[in-house]
């Protein structure tokens, strides 16, 4: 071929990667299906780390009350793992799905019996950390729960007095016989069951545990402090709700349902859709029955064939049900000593120290905050000013999960009331926060703002806020990216990242993205971002096989990446590959992990870190030695399918250079800690970083060190300033 064939093929090769992608191509790709290769089944992963959540509530070296909060924590996140994962698990039994074995080779059935077997015995060491750490060591800090037998006469008289007045009135008793069927008892809710004898023959009946009301209640003691929990106070009050019957049993229970929800998303209103598919999770299929542990056979029988339930779902419990309510508990006033020091952010950010104008901030260079260490204030800051300020023609951004008072919201509608204009893409299909959006996304509509629910078959999960301002040479964009959501209650205790720029290319960028999302145009060729679904999964894949490339050759190579799940087989077979090659690859995974590290001559060079502590790791970070000019990216995705395939994801390098080496310092004060660290092994068990002969480092205390210190040094150096400064007719009094 000639000199001029080669060039005209080039070009012509050139031409086709720099056209805009169809609507064909923007649709989810395809799952990979892989060869056999080392790969930890997702569920049983998620179990593994459910347990790295309860080893820190049996950790001595934790506060009492934080060890309750961790305990709390594993049960909802059992909940939920119950209500999607679990259902998810038992829909497949009856499927031909389900005879297909998965990525780590198990079918439906395989799964199903290793994963209750599995959450039995996480459920047992839940009420052993219960029975015998947590408690015990509560009552040695002078805390204890009361049975009703237990109770002296002033807490009897204060219990009959709660009863009467607060619990009694919003009981209702509900018989079950021939005219009134079981009731449909709600996902989660805490009920008693009661078997009753009148006349020799035996009917029962249902009481629901008030929801509405605290869970436990707390009567005056002599000796510290004293609690009764709520269906106590009922169970010992249920002959006068019954009072002409006899009680001859009683068990509380509770029912979790598959929660899973089908939304039809080529329905003519989504928002309605999605509304008529809330209602169904309450009525879902039950997926597990908690109960009471030495529970009447007669109302064991009676509820499981109400429920229609099989003898692996469920679960005898020792102790109380529902362990959610500790999270509450362990909140109460006037124990602070028994709790961790708080991890107090800074406000302001260093970052934005003597700027009143944040737009002059970023203007100047582009800035970063590390939540929680530095304040969300920050953002809510940059959306409040572009709010108010006249300059400011128009807002646009995305919103996953907000608070219930967002600050955000509030924002976006002033905004829309000051005549700019506002667009929120507010994604209703966010698990288990789709009521809550559904209630902003109508309120920010009422104000005036343009409001889009989402994409058909996808879930925009996103973080990205984009201001256009007019100012003296032009239009400016200015951006705020983050790897988490704009969420100001879950900043508090979510570790994230967040960048600001009004970086031209960036904006570029971002324009077209929202351009995607709110209308029809084709996918750009973005200048700085990768986004998701179509362009992520093969910047990753591109990005791991140049390690391998490099590594083959000799040249510097090498991987860091945090993320909160690794399930991806694509990636994970991509990473086994390079680590074949010589690519030295360290992963901080919080969570679900598939890939298996460590087995000789497949996955030597990988290792896979945990942390677990005081905080919630939740900032994604990506980092590629790149032949010695290392690139490092942020964002909102994890290396999941879903998050490759099926989100609008967004992630996006870091290019200034202080931003740069604060970003490795970042990652490398992580690798350094050693109190909130577990390795994977081989053989997919995880333990404890060996800390011997290493000084006792956490990364989430540096961190908040590092943020209060840096502000200091701002704060110092305009001190020193203004210090000594000198005297002149402009600033003094002298009059001449």
């Amino acid at each position: 071929m000639g000199d001029k064939k080669k060039e005209e093929v080039k070009e012509k090769k050139e031409k086709e990667k720099a056209k805009p992608l169809s609507k064909a191509q923007l649709k989810p790709t395809k799952l990979y299906s892989p060869p056999n290769f080392p790969y930890h089944n997702r569920e049983l992963s998620w179990m593994d780390f459910n347990s790295r959540v309860l080893e820190e509530a049996f950790e001595k070296d934790n506060p009492i009350l934080e060890r309750v909060n961790f305990l709390a924590i594993t049960a909802s996140n059992l909940d939920e793992f119950f209500m999607v994962r679990v259902a998810g698990v038992m829909d497949k039994l009856h499927s031909p799905k389900g005879r297909k074995p998965d990525e780590s080779g198990m079918t439906a059935e395989q799964q199903f019996a290793r994963l209750t077997e599995k959450i039995h015995e996480f459920a047992k060491k839940q009420y052993s950390c219960l029975n015998r750490s947590l408690l015990p060591t509560l009552r040695k800090h002078k805390i204890r729960f009361l049975k009703t037998e237990e109770l002296d006469k002033s807490q009897r008289q204060q219990v009959d007095k709660y009863f009467n007045k607060f619990i009694f009135p919003v009981l209702t008793p509900l018989a079950v016989d021939t005219s009134r069927p079981f009731p449909l008892l709600a996902n989660k809710s805490l009920n008693i069951a009661v078997r009753l004898s009148k006349e020799g023959e035996d009917i029962f009946a249902v009481v629901q545990v008030p929801s509405i009301l605290q869970r436990y209640f707390e009567v005056g003691s002599d000796s510290g402090r004293a609690f009764v929990l709520l269906e106590d106070i009922i169970i010992d009050k249920l002959s006068e709700l019954f009072e002409l019957y006899k009680i001859k049993a009683c068990c509380p229970f509770r029912i979790t349902r598959d929660s899973d929800l089908d939304i039809d998303e080529e329905a003519d209103d989504l928002l309605v859709e999605i509304k008529h598919s809330l209602k169904k999770r309450q009525r879902g299929d039950p997926v597990r029955l908690e109960l009471a542990a030495k529970c009447d056979e007669s109302l064991k029988n009676f509820l499981v064939d109400m429920l229609d339930v099989s003898s692996k779902e469920i679960y005898d419990v020792s102790g109380p049900l529902d362990l959610t309510f500790l999270s509450k508990f362990c909140r109460i006033d006037g124990l602070d000593h028994l709790r961790f020091k708080p991890i107090t952010p800074v406000d302001p950010p260093s970052d934005f120290f003597g700027y009143d104008d944040i737009f002059k901030a970023i203007r100047e260079k582009d800035r970063m905050v590390h939540h929680p260490y530095e304040s969300f204030d920050s953002v809510i800051k940059f959306i409040n000013q572009a709010a108010k300020d006249p300059d400011v023609l128009a807002i646009k951004q995305t919103l996953y999960r907000v608070s219930g008072h967002s600050p955000i919201i509030a924002a976006l509608i002033k905004a829309a009331e000051n005549g700019k204009q506002v667009t929120v893409l507010v994604e209703l299909k966010a698990r288990f926060d789709e009521e809550n959006n559904i209630e902003w996304a109508k309120k920010l509509e009422k104000a005036g703002c343009h409001v889009i629910y989402g994409l058909q078959g996808l879930k925009t999960h996103c973080k990205i806020v984009l201001v256009v301002r007019r100012e003296e040479d032009g239009l400016r964009r200015y951006l705020h990216m983050g790897t988490g959501n704009y969420n100001d209650s879950t900043a508090r205790f979510y570790t994230d990242i967040g960048m600001f720029t009004c970086n031209e290319e960036f904006g570029e960028d971002a324009s077209s993205l929202f351009n995607v999302i709110t209308g029809y145009s084709t996918p750009p060729v973005y200048n700085k971002m990768k986004v998701a679904p179509t362009g992520l999964r093969d910047f990753f894949e591109d990005m791991i096989r140049h390690e391998t490339e490099n590594a083959a050759a000799g040249l510097p190579s090498g991987i860091v990446a945090k993320v909160n799940s690794l399930v991806d087989p694509s990636i994970i077979k991509l990473l086994y590959e390079a680590s074949q090659a010589g690519v030295k690859i360290t992963l901080i995974v919080r969570g679900i992990c598939c890939l298996v590290p460590g087995i000789k001559g497949i996955s030597e060079n990988i290792t896979v870190r945990s942390i677990v502590g005081q905080l919630l790791e939740h900032s994604r970070i990506f980092i590629f030695e790149n032949g010695g000019n290392r690139k490092i990216y942020m964002g909102s995705a994890d290396w999941m399918q879903r998050n490759l395939d099926k989100r609008v994801e967004l992630v996006f390098p870091i290019e200034d250079s202080e931003l740069i080496d604060r970003s490795f310092s970042i990652v490398e004060t992580m690798l350094k800690d050693v109190l909130n660290t577990r390795i994977q092994n081989p053989d997919t068990t995880y333990e404890l970083l060996d800390r011997r002969g290493k000084k006792p480092h956490n990364c989430q205390r540096e961190f908040s060190d590092r943020a209060k210190k840096a502000l200091n040094e701002k704060k110092t150096v305009v001190t020193e300033e203004n210090k000594f400064k000198p005297l002149t007719k402009n600033n003094s009094n002298i009059t001449t």
